[in-house]
């Protein structure tokens, strides 16, 4: 029995995984789509209303909108990407059709033309939605390419490291950089060529990550793959697979938490501490943590699997806002805890897709079927509700404060909000964050699980 046990995970072990160089250049590719996730998720509010002038409810109500439909879109994209057969397999295609129309809607989004109010309004709905339909038509593919590219499950978390290492510098780039550059450039010329620049960089990464990559899972004689699994099948997998459930609402919670700490930094920059230039160091403060654990991370993995760490580090970043709450106007406490509070940054940049993808193997074990399409979009679904819950709180809470757009100061009101937004709703979002982490108990699973449909295929 041992001895069969031992066959079953050598078996395992020698999983067909791809090379670093490949895993460096998929990893290239999110960088590009990465920066357009921050340009929206960190400035379209306050673009929308410092410098086309419309309002924080109406920009709150539309961010909400926008989303809920983008996770409804996400769906129909993770089974058109299961049902796509063509020479470049079902993933990597879509990286090549999309890029460009994600590069030209990213201009468009931030050349708000002035047509009066309600033309303005108009054309954010439009814009918005439209960049909506294309991100979700080359974000969802990317993201299933990861379960495509192997099952080895070290082989997806070192993939997922470099993913992490490109996430975290085009994150840093676009919160460091976006503002000073519109800032210099001035109005609205100064939006418009920050997105231009980013279109540009979208298009290159996108075209070295589709001629890098492989699809491996699904080619190999050795994983069947069944084909067209109709879309209720699909559902009803996905809503019994227990810790599919668990990963998706940690995706809504922890992308609601980065909509508020990316989305309403800027906010809190310039009316709470008192220059928007604080935002590009409380940017750096937030990744600190994130840099110095690429160093040791790969290792982590491997010694305490991915939800052991996501959890340790979401316990040690609630004391991020509690350190700001002792005085919220000082910039070196507010700095101090968002170093703390940015570990809870790491899960998302160095874990969150493996442990996705490895809900597939989970899936296909207990129901004799693969859905890497749906599965990913599915998830995907909860991080757009999450970040569009976010989005709509900074939005209607800057509302409900009395906020005025571009002025010199704010109400008192308008600035309790602000405060609530950036320490407030992200502590009491944190202790989600650990309970769903803490319901996790995949990875400790994982190596039976394929050893397991490994011995179902010979």
């Amino acid at each position: 029995m041992l001895e069969a046990k031992q066959k079953q995970m050598q078996s395992v072990r020698q999983v067909d995984k791809p090379g670093h160089k490949e895993m460096l250049n998929y990893g290239l590719g999110f960088f590009g789509i990465i920066l357009v996730w921050t340009l929206v998720g960190s400035f379209l509010t306050f673009y929308y209303t410092d410098v086309a002038g419309i309002s924080a409810g109406v920009v709150g109500t539309l961010m909400l909108v926008a989303r809920l439909f983008d996770g409804i879109t996400d769906i129909g994209m993770g089974t058109l990407v299961d049902r796509t057969k063509s020479r470049h397999g079902k993933a990597r295609p879509w990286i090549i059709w999309m890029t460009v129309p994600l590069a030209v809607t990213t201009v468009m989004l931030f050349t708000v033309p002035n047509l009066g109010m309600t033309g303005k309004i108009i054309y954010a709905y439009i814009t918005y939605i439209l960049l909506i339909l294309v991100y979700t038509a080359i974000s969802i593919p990317y993201k299933t390419l990861l379960g495509l590219m192997t099952q080895d499950q070290q082989g997806r978390s070192t993939t997922n490291v470099y993913t992490g290492i490109f996430t975290m510098t085009s994150t840093l780039l676009v919160m460091m950089a976006a503002q000073p550059v519109a800032s210099a450039i001035g109005g609205q010329l100064g939006w418009t060529v920050v997105a231009i620049a980013a279109g540009l960089i979208i298009v290159t990464t996108s075209l070295i990550a589709f001629k890098a990559t492989k699809e491996r899972v699904g080619k190999d004689a050795s994983v069947q793959v069944k084909d067209d699994v109709p879309l209720n099948m699909g559902l009803k997998a996905l809503l019994t697979n227990k810790y599919w459930l668990v990963i998706t609402g940690y995706c809504v919670v922890t992308y609601t938490v980065n909509a508020l700490l990316t989305g309403a930094g800027i906010f809190y920059a310039t009316y709470v501490l008192g220059s928007g230039s604080y935002f590009s160091l409380i940017s750096l403060a937030l990744f600190i943590p994130s840099i110095i654990c690429f160093f040791f991370i790969a290792n982590l993995i491997k010694r305490f699997g991915k939800r052991n760490i996501a959890l340790v580090v979401t316990v040690i970043a609630i004391f991020g806002p509690i350190i700001k709450m002792i005085d919220p106007t000082n910039a070196s406490l507010f700095l101090a805890g968002t170093v703390i509070q940015g570990f809870s940054l790491i899960p998302v940049l160095t874990l969150l897709y493996a442990m996705i993808n490895d809900t597939n193997e989970f899936g296909e074990w207990k129901h004799g079927f693969r859905t890497e399409g749906l599965i990913n979009s599915a998830a995907s679904f909860g991080m757009k509700v999450g970040t569009g819950i976010g989005s709509a709180l900074i939005g209607w809470m800057l509302a409900y404060g009395g906020y005025v757009g571009a002025a010199a100061e704010q109400t008192a009101m308008a600035t309790t909000m602000i405060i609530a937004l950036n320490i407030y709703l992200p502590l009491g979002l944190c202790f989600l964050q650990i309970l769903l982490l803490w319901m996790y108990k995949l990875d400790r699973q994982y190596p039976i699980i394929l050893a397991e449909l490994k011995q179902r295929r010979v």
